[in-house]
């Protein structure tokens, strides 16, 4: 999708004085406006592109659907861009029969920016909800080396900051024959939309919870990249930066394992240390 990145005429200017101009490459950023059965629940700032994942993603995190077989459709809506074109800008999902619809106070009447995955929710008490998935009877033990390769593993597959050094990344990795496997790896301008995005493709291509998984973030773990792991079913979150105490708090809180600084030589693990085997052999 072209959409993903744009070009743009830079004026580069250096201490020694000199003067060019060239091209440069922004990671794209348009809204985002889903609605549920034709309702508008919520606007996010996002690079377009696996717009539905993302939809349902988010909704996953606001609890609104827990597994695919809860959506009955999802559609683009039309809308005409500044350019008189089709914008892409509206995901409209329509729920199955029987699935309740979202509560009204969970309409976000301010728009959610790309930065901010809570922003606009009433209280701290409804962001901090319970998930359906224990995250204690995860098991599952992970080797040290294969969590300190998780962070370039990540940044290999990150297409669009390649171009664009402006997008933050997730990756979902799983137990597989040759040890932790990367099946999902999503680009975005916010931190919450690369992680909804990893969910939402997550809760159609193999259910939730997801055993043994771990999530890859390319920045800081905050408190709501926490909760959408937690609400996925996904015991394990390595951070390449640090975590927020609130975010280490719901850790903790939750049983799961929380990984910050992780840079591929050095981790630190704020919460859940007996996922972690190590020291890598």
């Amino acid at each position: 999708m072209a959409r993903v990145t744009q070009r743009r005429r830079v004026v580069r200017l250096s201490a020694d004085g000199s003067v060019r101009e060239r091209a440069d490459v922004l990671a794209g950023e348009e809204p985002l406006e889903v609605r549920v059965g034709g309702r508008p629940l919520s606007v996010t700032m996002r690079t377009p592109g696996h717009d539905f994942d993302l939809a349902v993603g988010f909704l996953h995190g606001e609890g609104v659907v827990a597994s695919w077989d809860e959506v009955a459709q999802i559609d683009y809506r039309s809308g005409i861009g500044a350019d008189g074109t089709r914008d892409y800008n509206v995901v409209d999902v329509t729920l199955a029969q029987g699935v309740a619809p979202p509560d009204p106070s969970l309409e976000r009447h301010v728009y959610t920016s790309s930065s901010c995955g809570v922003c606009g929710t009433s209280s701290i008490e409804a962001v901090r909800r319970t998930g359906a998935h224990d995250l204690r009877t995860d098991g599952v033990v992970h080797g040290l080396g294969e969590l300190l390769a998780l962070p370039d593993r990540l940044r290999a597959d990150q297409a669009v900051f390649d171009r664009t050094g402006g997008v933050h990344a997730a990756g979902l990795f799983v137990p597989g024959v040759q040890g932790l496997e990367a099946v999902c790896v999503r680009e975005d301008v916010g931190r919450h939309n690369a992680v909804d995005k990893v969910v939402g493709w997550s809760l159609r291509e193999l259910g939730l919870p997801v055993r043994g998984g771990v999530l890859q973030v390319s920045g800081r773990a905050s408190f709501e990249l926490v909760q959408k792991a937690a609400l996925a079913g996904i015991a394990t979150l390595s951070a390449v930066s640090a975590p927020s105490s609130l975010a280490a708090e719901l850790a903790e809180e939750l049983g799961m394992t929380l990984v910050g600084f992780n840079r591929g030589s050095t981790l630190n693990v704020y919460t859940g240390r007996e996922r972690v085997s190590g020291p890598a052999g």
